[in-house]
C-alpha cells in the first residue's frame, strides 16, 4: 500500500473512532438508560445526508488530575451544519459517552465555532444538551467556556432562533445557556434542569427532594415555566423542534416561509355566532375559537401546561406563519396574573423579534386581586406585556370577543399599544369594570343613604318600611346597572371614538383577519433610535 492510501485509510480509522464517542461499552450504557447518543439525535433531526460535521478531531489539552488519560475525538460534542426540510441550521449535540458530556475549553471552543458561523450565516441553532455539567480538572477554564457561550447567546438574542433541548442531565451553570435561548424542549423522565442538585439541596436546607421533583420536565413546564415543552420521549422532542422551525425565519431579517393553504380564506364558522354564553360569568373553551379560525385547525401550542388562564402559540392565516395570544376563559375566567403576564410578554417579543405577525383574542375580566399578585410584583409583570405589545412593529390584529376590562383592556394590544386593525364581535363588552361593579363604586353614597334610612326605619319598628327602602334601592341599581350595560359595556362605545375598527360578525372572523394580515403586509414602522429600551424586568 503507498503512503497516500496509507494516510487515507488513517484518517478513515480515525473517523471511525471519533464516531463510536466514548466506545462501544459507554453507547451501550446510554441505551440502557432509554437514551439516545448525540449522533443519533442529529441524524433524526436533520435531513438524511445533509450533516457536515467540524471539529471531528479536536482533543481537549487537560493534564490535572491524569485528564491526559481521557482524551477522546471530538471532546464530548458533535457539531456541524445541515438541512431542516431544506433550510440552513447548525447544531451541536453533547456527547454524554465522553466524559459524562461534561464541559471544557475545547468544548467549548467547538460550540462556540457553530453559534459564530451561525450568526454570520443568519440560521438557527439547535443545541442538544446532555451533559454532567463542568469538567472539574479543567477549572477556571470550564467556567471561561460557558461563559464564552453565554455571551454568544446573548449576542445572537433575536438575530437568529435559538433552540434548546435537554435529553438529560443538565445542572449548574449549564442552565444558563439554554436559559438564554429562546425556546427549552425536555423529554419526560431523562431530563432535568436545576442550578443545585438534590445532594446540595439535602445539605444546604434539609428537604429531601428527587431530581425530578427538582427539576424534572413536568416540575418545569408547569410550576416554573423554564420549559416551554415537556414531551414524551426524544422522538417528540426532534419532531416539536422540527414543527417550530417551520413557524419562524431563519433569522430577524427575513420573514417566515410562507406554504400553500388549501383552507378557503372565506370559509364561515357559524359555530362562532353561538360561541359565546348567555351569561357573562360563563366559560367557553378559547381552543375552540383558535381551532375554527387558523388554517385547517393547526395550532404549535407554547407552554401549554403554565399559566393556562392565557394561550399563546403558533398558527397560520392563508399560509402565512403567526403569533397567537389569546385569554382562556375556561381557566381562572381568563384573567391575567404575574406567570400568564410573563409567558405573554415573552412570546410577544419573540415574534416581534423575528417578524412573525400577532393576532390576539380577547376576552379578559381584569388582573386577579390579592396579595398574593402584589407581593409577587403583578404590577411589574402586568407591565412586560404591555411594554412587549407598545414595543413591537410586526401587524398586530387584535379581536376582542367579550370581556375587556380596565387596565387589562389595554395590555391586550389596544389601538393606544399601535394595535394596526381592532375587531370586535357584538358580544364584546370593553369598559373601565362590569356593569356591577361600576354601579357599586358610582352609587355607593345612595347605598348609604338607603342603608341608614332603612335601619331607622327598623329601629323604629317598621320592619316592612325598612325592606321596602332596600327593595326600591335594589331596583335602582338594577336599573343603573342597566344604564351602564348600554352606555359603555358593547363594542360601539368604543367603536364611536374609533377605538374599534370594526364590528364584525363572529363567523367572518377568519376572512377578516387575513384581510387585515394581508393588507398589513408592507407595513413600516420604527420605534425611536436608542441603545434599548429598560424593560420592566
Amino acid at each position: 500500500m503507498s503512503k497516500q492510501l496509507e494516510k487515507i485509510q488513517q484518517l478513515i480509522d480515525r473517523r471511525a473512532e471519533a464516531r463510536l464517542g466514548g466506545g462501544e461499552k459507554a453507547i451501550t450504557k446510554q441505551h440502557e438508560k432509554g437514551k439516545y447518543t448525540a449522533r443519533e439525535r442529529i441524524a433524526m433531526l436533520l435531513d438524511e445526508g445533509s450533516f457536515e460535521e467540524l471539529d471531528m478531531f479536536v482533543r481537549h489539552r487537560c493534564t490535572n488530575f491524569g485528564s491526559e488519560k481521557k482524551s477522546f475525538a471530538g471532546d464530548g460534542v458533535v457539531t456541524g451544519y445541515g438541512t431542516v426540510d431544506g433550510r440552513l441550521v447548525y447544531v451541536f449535540a453533547q456527547d454524554f459517552t465522553v466524559i459524562g458530556g461534561s464541559l471544557g475549553e475545547a468544548m467549548a471552543m467547538k460550540i462556540c465555532k457553530v453559534m459564530d458561523l451561525a450568526m454570520k450565516q443568519g440560521a438557527p441553532v439547535i443545541g442538544l444538551n446532555d451533559s454532567g455539567g463542568a469538567r472539574i480538572p479543567e477549572g477556571i477554564n470550564a467556567l471561561a467556556g460557558y461563559a464564552e457561550i453565554f455571551q454568544r447567546n446573548i449576542n445572537a438574542s433575536g438575530v437568529v432562533p435559538q433552540i434548546s433541548a435537554i435529553l438529560g442531565p443538565c445542572a449548574g451553570g449549564a442552565v444558563y445557556s439554554p436559559a438564554l435561548t429562546d425556546f427549552i424542549l425536555m423529554a419526560k423522565g431523562i431530563s432535568n434542569m436545576f442550578l443545585t442538585g438534590p445532594k446540595v439541596v439535602k445539605t444546604v436546607t434539609g428537604e429531601d427532594v428527587t431530581a425530578e421533583q427538582l427539576g424534572g420536565a413536568s416540575v418545569h413546564a408547569s410550576k416554573s415555566g423554564v420549559t416551554q415543552f415537556a414531551c414524551e420521549t426524544e422522538e417528540e422532542v426532534i419532531s416539536t423542534i422540527k414543527q417550530l422551525l417551520s413557524y419562524m425565519p431563519s433569522n430577524n431579517m427575513q420573514e417566515a416561509p410562507r406554504v400553500p393553504c388549501t383552507d378557503p380564506i372565506d370559509r364561515l364558522e357559524d359555530s362562532l355566532n353561538q360561541i359565546i354564553p348567555e351569561s357573562a360569568n360563563d366559560p367557553y373553551n378559547m381552543y375552540d375559537v383558535i381551532g375554527a379560525i387558523v388554517d385547517n385547525g393547526e395550532f404549535l401550542e407554547v407552554q401549554k401546561d403554565y399559566a393556562k388562564n392565557i394561550i399563546v402559540g403558533f398558527a397560520r392565516f392563508n399560509g402565512q406563519s403567526v403569533g397567537v395570544v389569546a385569554n382562556q376563559p375556561q381557566y381562572m375566567a381568563g384573567v391575567l396574573d404575574c406567570n400568564a403576564s410573563r409567558k405573554g410578554g415573552r412570546f410577544v417579543r419573540f415574534c416581534d423579534a423575528f417578524n412573525i405577525p400577532l393576532v390576539t383574542l380577547v376576552d379578559v375580566p381584569g388582573f386577579l386581586p390579592g396579595t398574593g399578585q402584589e407581593y409577587n410584583a403583578v404590577i411589574l409583570n402586568g407591565a412586560k406585556l404591555l411594554y412587549a405589545y407598545g414595543e413591537a412593529t410586526v401587524p398586530k390584529v387584535t379581536v376582542t370577543l367579550r370581556k375587556s376590562y380596565g387596565g387589562s383592556h389595554i395590555v391586550m394590544s389596544c389601538k393606544q399599544l399601535r394595535g394596526d386593525m381592532n375587531y370586535a364581535w357584538p358580544s364584546a363588552e370593553i369598559a373601565v369594570m362590569g356593569a356591577a361593579g361600576a354601579a357599586e363604586i358610582l352609587y355607593a353614597r345612595d347605598a348609604k343613604a338607603a342603608k341608614t334610612k332603612a335601619a331607622e326605619a327598623k329601629e323604629a319598628g317598621n320592619a316592612e318600611e325598612a325592606a321596602k327602602i332596600m327593595e326600591e334601592f335594589k331596583e335602582f341599581i338594577i336599573e343603573k346597572e342597566k344604564e351602564y350595560n348600554d352606555l359603555f359595556c358593547t363594542p360601539y362605545n368604543a367603536a364611536k371614538y374609533g377605538y374599534i375598527d370594526d364590528i364584525i360578525e363572529p363567523r367572518n372572523t377568519r376572512f377578516r383577519v387575513i384581510r387585515a394580515l394581508e393588507q398589513l403586509r408592507t407595513k413600516k414602522l420604527v420605534n425611536p433610535a436608542k441603545k434599548h429600551g429598560n424593560i420592566p424586568l
